[in-house]
């Protein structure tokens, strides 16, 4: 039996000859397949997720339903002309579910697809909004996550704390989800808890079907101490639910069973102060004692997508290390992490029946799905490989320098297509959002990746280098939280000895150093900028410079009373952090400003306000605004635009 080919040698043998290569170009954007959503079936046999198109002849992008063996084979699309989200099978894995608006409309229903074939039923015919659901065990119902839907034109009462949020707008009393029971067959919607001042999200069932785990959010002053509070329900209308404990919020809260129901693996966040920083733990929580177990504290890493084992006596999730996030398994009963793989990003985890897909990427190949094998990845979709079989990619090498105070900082860089030793180049310092998170070998196809700009650029003639700066995750806790209530500090010192370590190794002509990001990327440059006079172009994307500005405008109440204090109690520690804004008179950068006029999680008065004062002090500036875009873009047209500008603003000044 000849032997089945590894993921390299399968894209390899669909990728073209390189002959044709040429660098990344804006118009690829409409060419891009972004895969995600991952689903397994309850026999492990299949996977099902999505593929998002960002559609030129409609300006729009849309994501379809594809499903393929977890053996391998040719994956098959499944829905067309629906937007589609939340995939998920149906306990008995004779379905597909997932939400979608029925054609000329927008509102979101329930579909159903026949794994095996089929055209999709639509099983709902609800009037609220529907942000998420659970399967129950017996196959006949389902938890909806659920919002009411209030008429058009109507003003937004606002009586909590916690008030705006991106995507979803402002939060008011009906803003605020609960949890209903939706019986599939007849469509009979029932609600099964729905506190007005609080909301219910992040739903799991128990594999019989009996109770219901949430999460409870308050929105009011409770809200500024970061916490979640669990709860255990039973699921049928009128039952009271049992508090079970309260943790502090993670980035990404996940909720799961263990197969005998007798405890809930959950992530757990930090203290109100380092909201910010979090590096999400897993944890189990034993429902008869309320005792909570603590799985991954001494690890100090970053974890994702915790789901138990088949028999229940382990975790698997994905571990987040310095620039790399890799597979692992953590035993119940104690013990050393296991890794379940090498050098990789996997970006999504899912596990039925002893077989375990991955969403998984790396610096030259955008997500795709995985068997995980053995440690091996075993390609099982390829969406992309035709496309980027034709670019010119820059290999990544990972790099270490020392910032001012002697630290060593990671990062990575990318040499120019045609790099030629002892030539200096055009250089830019590209810099990662967040702060949370990490500069990876991964190349996300989001509506902005840092690592994907990354390769724009190097394929178009800069060196790039990538700085995890103090802040950033992947190297624990004490780096990430290095940088609380100092904003632009100990983050604008690495970068700048990033800067210095391109100029050093002959890499960069220091009369040609640009810098830029998106959202915390766009902060730090306002930041840098505002600090040293070397770059002579700066992109500042979705960032803010006069913070004080910003308090009760964006969505980091948290940070902002637990971290750093109330602006009228220590005004001068304000101040300092607005610095780049109150000493907007030090820069002579030119400088693009960029936002989305729907954005709220950095809105664009942070950009407004910098654009302000640099024309006002003669500095060349631009302030390009997107109409109805959030933080992060979704029409296509306007990704295309963006890129085009981005290249045209550092080509002007650098090139």
């Amino acid at each position: 039996m000849p032997a089945r080919p590894t993921a390299l040698a399968l894209l390899a043998l669909l990728l073209p000859l390189a002959a044709s290569a040429r660098p990344l170009a804006p118009e690829d954007w409409y060419a891009f397949r972004e895969v995600s959503d991952l689903a397994i079936a309850p026999d492990g046999a299949e996977v099902a997720y999505l593929v998002s198109r960002y559609e030129r002849a409609t300006d729009q992008s849309r994501a379809a339903l594809w499903r393929v063996p977890w053996r391998g084979g040719a994956p098959r699309q499944l829905t067309h002309g629906l937007d589609v989200s939340h995939p998920g099978y149906s306990p008995d894995g004779h379905f597909i579910s997932f939400l979608a608006a029925p054609p000329k409309s927008t509102r979101v229903q329930l579909w159903l697809v026949p794994r095996h074939g089929g055209a999709p039923r639509r099983v709902s015919q609800v009037t609220g909004v529907i942000d998420d659901y659970a399967w129950s065990a017996d196959n006949r119902h389902v938890v909806l996550v659920m919002h009411e839907d209030p008429p058009p034109n109507t003003p937004h009462v606002i009586d909590g704390m916690y008030f705006k949020v991106e995507r979803r707008g402002y939060i008011d009393a009906a803003a605020r989800r609960h949890l209903y029971r939706l019986d599939v067959r007849s469509g009979q919607l029932s609600s099964l808890h729905a506190d007005p001042s609080q909301e219910q999200v992040r739903p799991a069932v128990s594999p019989d079907g009996r109770w219901v785990a949430y999460v409870q959010r308050s929105f009011d002053e409770g809200a500024l101490q970061a916490r979640d509070t669990l709860y255990l329900l039973e699921s049928r209308p009128g039952a009271e639910p049992r508090r079970l404990t309260q943790v502090s919020s993670p980035n990404r809260q996940r909720l799961r069973f263990a197969p005998d129901g007798r405890s809930l693996a959950l992530l757990t966040g930090d203290e109100p102060r380092y909201n910010s920083y979090i590096n999400d733990e897993a944890a189990v929580l034993d429902l008869a004692s309320g005792a909570l177990r603590p799985l991954t504290h001494e690890l100090d890493r970053q974890v994702y997508s915790p789901v138990f084992s088949d028999d229940g006596a382990a975790l698997i999730l994905a571990v987040e290390d310095d620039g790399y996030q890799y597979p692992a398994r953590v035993p119940l009963a104690g013990g050393a992490l296991e890794r379940l793989g090498g050098a990789m990003v996997v970006d999504e985890l899912v596990s039925a029946a002893g077989h375990t897909a991955v969403l998984s990427t790396s610096d030259r190949s955008p997500p795709e799905v995985f068997a995980l094998e053995a440690g091996q990845l075993r390609a099982l979709s390829a969406h992309n490989a035709a496309l980027f079989g034709q670019l010119d990619l820059a290999t990544l090498e990972d790099v270490a320098f020392r910032s001012r105070d002697g630290t060593e900082v990671h990062g990575q860089l990318l040499k120019p297509a045609g790099y030629r030793d002892g030539e200096r180049y055009p250089a830019l310092v590209w810099i990662h959002g967040g702060p949370e998170g990490q500069d990876d070998h991964s190349l996300e196809l989001a509506g902005y990746g840092p690592p994907l700009e990354r390769q724009f650029f190097a394929g178009h003639g800069y060196v790039v280098l990538a700085v995890n700066y103090r802040g950033s995750t992947g190297r624990g806790r004490a780096w990430a939280r290095a940088i609380a209530g100092d904003w632009g500090h100990l983050e604008v010192e690495d970068l700048l000895a990033g800067a210095d370590f391109l100029v050093e190794r002959g890499l960069a002509d220091p009369q040609r150093l640009g810098i830029g990001g998106w959202s915390y990327g766009g902060i730090l440059t306002d930041y840098t900028i505002a600090s040293d006079t070397r770059f002579k172009a700066a992109i500042s994307g979705a960032g803010s410079a006069n913070q004080t500005a910003m308090f009760g405008a964006d969505e980091y109440i948290v940070a902002y009373t637990a971290e750093v204090g109330l602006p009228w109690r220590d005004p001068e520690r304000w101040l300092r952090l607005s610095y780049p804004f109150f000493h907007a008179d030090r820069i002579h950068t030119p400088t693009l400003f960029l936002g989305g006029d729907d954005d709220f999680d950095v809105p664009v008065a942070g950009g407004e306000q910098m654009y302000q004062a640099l024309r006002v002090l003669g500095v060349p500036s631009e302030l390009v605004v997107y109409p109805n875009e959030g933080h992060v873009f979704t029409r296509p047209s306007y990704l295309v635009d963006r890129w085009r500008r981005l290249l045209a603003w550092m080509d002007r000044y650098l090139k």
